[in-house]
C-alpha cells in the first residue's frame, strides 16, 4: 500500500475515465496528464488534438466553443474571459501593430475605451464613422486597414446595422467584417448569414442570461480567405515560429487558422482565460436562450410602446416602434423580434441638474434594478452618460445618440405589467 500522503493526492481517481454524464460536466482542472512524452510533444506542437493546459482551453470550454459556433453557423470559436477580451484578441490577431480599424461610432463604451486608448499603445489606430453612412465607411478605409467593426444592434440606443451593406464595403476593401452580436444574440440574428466574417459575444449577457459569470466568445465564420492576399496577412501565411516551420494557413486552413493563432499566441501570452466553471454556467444559460430572448423581446416592445405615450418621456429608441429610424432595418434583419435592450430619453434640456433629475427617476425604481449589465433574467437600467459611456466626451455621446437624459433599459423575465408599473411610479419623480 502506498503512503498516506500519496493516497491523499491520488486515491480513487482514474484520469480520463468515462462517467456517462447526461449533462456537460465541469472539468475544473488547470492541467492534464499525458499518455507519454511523445504524446505531450505532439499536442504542444498541435500535430494532434488533445488537452494541453486550461489557459488555452478546458474540455468544458471546448464544448461551449462548439455550441456557440453552431448557433452562429460558424466554423470554429474561441472562448475567453470576457466580451471585452473577445473583442481585443480578435482585433489584435487580425490587425497587428501599425494596422488600422474602421469602426462604427455607435458602440458600447468599453469598446470605445479599448479602441481609442489601449489600442493606441499597441500602435493600432481606429477611425470612427456613422454606421449609417456608407460613404463614410468607404472613405475611412486606408491601405493599412485590416478590419471593419460594428455591433449588429448597438448598445445602448439600439441602432440596427445594415450588415450586408457594411460587409460589401469591407470585402471590396479586401478586409474582414467583425460584428459584436452580444445584443442581437444568435437567436434573433446571425451576422454571418449577412456577410460578417467574425462574430464576437460578451457571453456574460444573453448567452449566460443569469448574471453570474463573465465570459466571451469569438466565432470564425470560415468565410474570409487570408490566402487570397498573403502579403497582407503574414500572421497566417508566413512561417509561424512557435510551431517550427508551420504556416497556419497551410496547416489549418480557412475557418481554423484564426482560432489556432488566437489560442497559441494571444490567449497563451496575455492569459484572458475562461474558467471551466464559467464556461459551464454559460452552457446552462444557452440551453434556454431562445425561450428567454423571445420573452424578453416581447416584454421590451410592450414597455417601449407604453413609454412612447408617456408624457414625461421625450423619445424612445426602440427599432420595433413605427417611426424609429431603424424600423425598416429591424424588419429586414430581425424577423423573430427586436432585442430587449433599448433606451429612452426623459423630457428636459441638458443642464447641470440633468443627472440629478435622472437620478430621482432611477433611484425610485423598485422592480427594475440599477446594474451595469444587460441580458440578465432581471430587468436592469443604467445611465450611459455617467456609467457605461462615461469616458466619452459630449461630441462622442452625441454621435452615439446618447444624451444626459438617456436611460438604458434591459428587459428581463418579470411580468411586463410589473415593469411598466414600476417605471410609471419612478417617472412620477421626473
Amino acid at each position: 500500500m502506498t503512503a498516506f500522503s500519496t493516497r491523499q493526492v491520488q486515491a480513487g481517481f482514474v484520469p480520463g475515465a468515462v462517467q456517462n454524464s447526461a449533462v456537460p460536466p465541469i472539468y475544473q482542472t488547470a492541467a492534464y496528464e499525458f499518455a507519454s512524452l511523445a504524446d505531450a510533444a505532439d499536442i504542444f506542437a498541435l500535430r494532434k488534438p488533445g488537452n494541453l493546459y486550461s489557459r488555452s482551453a478546458s474540455p468544458t470550454q471546448l464544448l461551449l466553443e462548439e455550441r456557440v459556433a453552431a448557433l452562429e453557423g460558424g466554423a470554429s470559436a474561441v472562448g475567453v474571459a470576457s466580451g471585452q477580451a473577445a473583442v481585443a484578441v480578435t482585433l489584435l490577431a487580425l490587425v497587428g501593430a501599425g494596422g488600422h480599424i474602421v469602426s462604427a461610432n455607435q458602440l458600447y463604451g468599453g469598446t470605445v475605451d479599448l479602441f481609442q486608448d489601449t489600442f493606441a499603445d499597441f500602435g493600432i489606430t481606429v477611425s470612427f464613422v456613422d454606421q449609417d453612412d456608407a460613404d463614410a465607411w468607404r472613405a475611412a478605409v486606408r491601405p493599412e486597414t485590416r478590419a471593419l467593426f460594428a455591433e449588429s444592434v448597438a448598445n445602448p440606443v439600439a441602432q440596427v446595422l445594415d450588415i450586408g451593406l457594411v460587409a460589401d464595403i469591407a470585402h471590396d476593401a479586401g478586409v474582414p467584417l467583425v460584428i459584436d452580436n452580444t445584443v442581437g444574440t444568435p437567436y434573433l440574428i446571425r451576422p454571418g448569414e449577412h456577410g460578417a466574417d467574425f462574430v464576437v459575444h460578451s457571453a456574460t449577457k444573453f448567452l449566460s442570461g443569469h448574471g453570474t459569470s463573465l465570459g466571451g466568445v469569438v466565432v470564425d465564420q470560415g468565410s474570409f480567405d487570408f490566402g487570397a492576399q498573403p502579403d497582407r496577412w503574414p500572421q497566417f501565411t508566413a512561417v509561424y515560429p512557435r510551431l517550427g516551420d508551420v504556416v497556419l494557413w497551410e496547416r489549418f486552413g480557412i475557418g481554423q487558422a484564426f482560432a489556432a493563432l488566437v489560442k497559441t499566441k494571444y490567449v497563451h501570452d496575455l492569459g484572458p482565460s475562461l474558467s471551466p466553471f464559467n464556461a459551464w454556467q454559460i452552457l446552462q444559460g444557452i440551453e434556454t436562450l431562445d425561450l428567454r430572448v423571445a420573452r424578453q423581446s416581447a416584454t421590451a416592445l410592450a414597455v417601449a410602446e407604453h413609454l412612447a405615450k408617456h408624457p414625461k418621456v421625450a423619445a424612445v429608441h426602440h427599432p420595433g416602434l413605427d417611426g424609429n429610424p431603424w424600423h425598416a432595418l429591424a424588419e429586414r434583419y430581425l424577423p423573430l423580434g427586436v432585442p430587449s435592450v433599448f433606451s429612452f430619453d426623459l423630457n428636459g434640456a441638458e443642464d447641470p441638474d440633468t443627472q440629478a433629475r435622472v437620478g430621482k427617476v432611477i433611484d425610485a425604481l423598485e422592480v427594475v434594478r440599477l446594474v451595469a449589465n444587460i441580458g440578465d433574467a432581471r430587468s436592469l437600467v443604467a445611465h450611459p452618460a455617467s456609467m457605461t459611456h462615461s469616458h466619452l466626451d459630449a461630441a462622442q455621446r452625441a454621435a452615439a445618440g446618447i444624451s444626459l437624459n438617456t436611460i438604458r433599459l434591459s428587459a428581463g423575465l418579470e411580468d411586463p405589467a410589473d415593469i411598466i408599473a414600476d417605471l410609471d411610479r419612478a417617472l412620477a419623480h421626473a
